[in-house]
């Protein structure tokens, strides 16, 4: 047996090395879609999670988190050579992966993914570092996707945009996120991304004079007050343009954020005065300062930003962070301050991450839930809130069916959700067991109970009782037939 992880952050080189060797083995003969030896999947899964500066164990776990699904290497082996915690974390990835088999159809894949991921995130959420090889993996996969057949492309990207990349936003994964999101879309709609991409291009090289200026002005003038610093420019992403865009109705005069300057320092004081020099030098727009310092976005995230305007006219927005806030930024729960300050705690070796940031308490939840099924206790699923999809939320039917609907859905998007003959015979609704009138907005957790009757048809006034595309879609079909129906009787 090759031993447990040691209490150091540098990896054991020969624990490792072991299991590149048993997983070549294990691998042997195996090809991927591209005619790559398959190990060459697991070997790269593993390089990105060294990248983010993960623990031994979670290396290793990479290099191995095929070897039970794909091979005949078993956990109880896994456990033996390399211990119970490398099973436990290769066990998980395993779980996840089998959540997605035996769906087909593009249509029902991405809500019975959802579903099934939710589940198993409380299964195996114990270990946050189970998802953090799930995201290299998802990562690796999309790096190499030009290699499947374009049915598999779009599916896998569409799954990606929707569940991977906002879960890689929820750990505050910001480069993760933006490379996921970017390759996925290019997949989705590759129209619209070289569009974008081609839009971005040209707007950098006509800004890319200006930029060089301002740095210069802003370099010279924290210099001038003895800060330490560096400077540099970040391009918005594709997919975050796309995004924009489509909130602001396709005005890009509305895109402040196309190009930005990004000062990191060594302190949060030096952030203030970094943001009172920039105001000094150029005309802050009103309304356009926002301090995710003082309070953080809701997965983590901290910087201060400002958008100004410049002598000559020109629109730039600066962000103004410290070193580990912009770490933070970049890998978020893998960043490496952070992992490492968890490394030699009792609770780290049973799965446990203490000292979460507030905003990230959700994983505390998922923890405690996972602790409960393990140990058989009864956990009421119905109960637990999970925000990994910010802009969803998760409300269950009497049977517990976990059903996603955008925030802001009420009562009858829910009914049409189900079913289109449900909506239409809507006349009324119970939430958490009590009656409720139609226009409640539905929460995170709230069990929904549609009651219907047959003699009940759809009405006009119900277009102000819903939000969602789908159901407006289906009351208007349903509304036309009305019409028609009545009209055949008068003739």
């Amino acid at each position: 047996m090759v031993g447990h992880a040691k209490n150091s952050n540098k990896p054991d080189k020969s624990r490792i090395d072991a299991a590149i060797k048993l997983a070549t083995e294990a691998h042997e003969g195996q090809f991927r879609k591209s005619g790559d030896p398959y190990i060459t999947h697991p070997l790269a899964v593993m390089e990105i999670v060294k990248s983010w500066g993960m623990d031994e164990d979670t290396i290793i776990a990479a290099v191995l988190h095929d070897v039970v699904e794909d091979t005949s290497v078993t956990l109880k082996d896994i456990k033996e050579q390399f211990g119970e915690q490398v099973a436990f974390l290769v066990n998980g990835v395993t779980k996840l992966g089998n959540a997605r088999s035996g769906m087909r159809d593009l249509d029902t894949y991405l809500p019975s993914t959802k579903d099934n991921l939710l589940r198993l995130l409380v299964a195996t959420g114990s270990d946050i570092r189970v998802l953090i090889i799930k995201l290299a993996d998802r990562l690796h996969n999309l790096r190499t996707l030009s290699a499947l057949p374009p049915d598999k492309q779009k599916k896998i990207a569409k799954e990606s945009l929707e569940i991977f990349a906002p879960l890689a936003d929820r750990l505050n994964m910001g480069r993760l996120r933006v490379e996921m999101a970017d390759i996925a879309f290019s997949y989705v709609d590759p129209k619209r991304y070289k569009e974008l991409a081609d839009l971005i291009e040209q707007y950098n090289k006509s800004a890319e004079k200006t930029m060089q200026k301002i740095q210069k002005e802003v370099s010279s003038a924290l210099g001038r007050e003895k800060i330490k610093f560096s400077i540099n420019g970040r391009v918005k992403s594709v997919y975050s343009l796309h995004k924009k865009l489509a909130k602001h109705n396709g005005n890009m005069g509305e895109i402040h954020d196309l190009t930005a300057l990004r000062i990191i320092v060594n302190d949060i004081t030096d952030c203030y005065l970094v943001l009172g020099i920039i105001h000094s030098l150029y005309t802050p727009m009103t309304g356009r300062i926002k301090d995710y310092i003082a309070m953080p976005k809701q997965n983590g995230y901290q910087s201060l930003h400002t958008t100004v305007i410049t002598k000559d006219k020109r629109i730039v927005e600066f962000q103004i962070r410290t070193h580990k806030m912009h770490d933070f930024a970049e890998h978020g729960l893998a960043a490496s301050f952070y992992y490492n300050e968890q490394k030699l705690t009792e609770n780290y070796k049973t799965g446990k991450i203490e000292h979460l940031p507030t905003n990230l308490l959700w994983i505390t939840e998922l923890q405690e839930t996972a602790a409960k099924l393990r140990s058989g206790k009864k956990v009421d699923l119905k109960k637990l809130r999970l925000n990994l999809f910010a802009d969803k939320i998760f409300v269950y039917t009497p049977k517990g069916d976990i059903i996603d609907l955008p925030t802001g859905s009420l009562p009858l998007d829910f009914a049409y959700r189900l079913h289109s003959e449900i909506g239409e015979h809507v006349i009324g609704v119970k939430i958490n067991g009590k009656m409720r009138s139609l226009n409640t907005h539905l929460r995170h957790g709230d069990v929904v109970e549609i009651l219907t009757s047959k003699n009940a048809t759809p009405k006009a006034g119900w277009f102000d009782k819903i939000i969602t595309p789908h159901a407006r879609h289906k009351l208007r079909a349903q509304l036309a037939a009305i019409a028609n129906h009545n009209n055949n009787l008068q003739k």
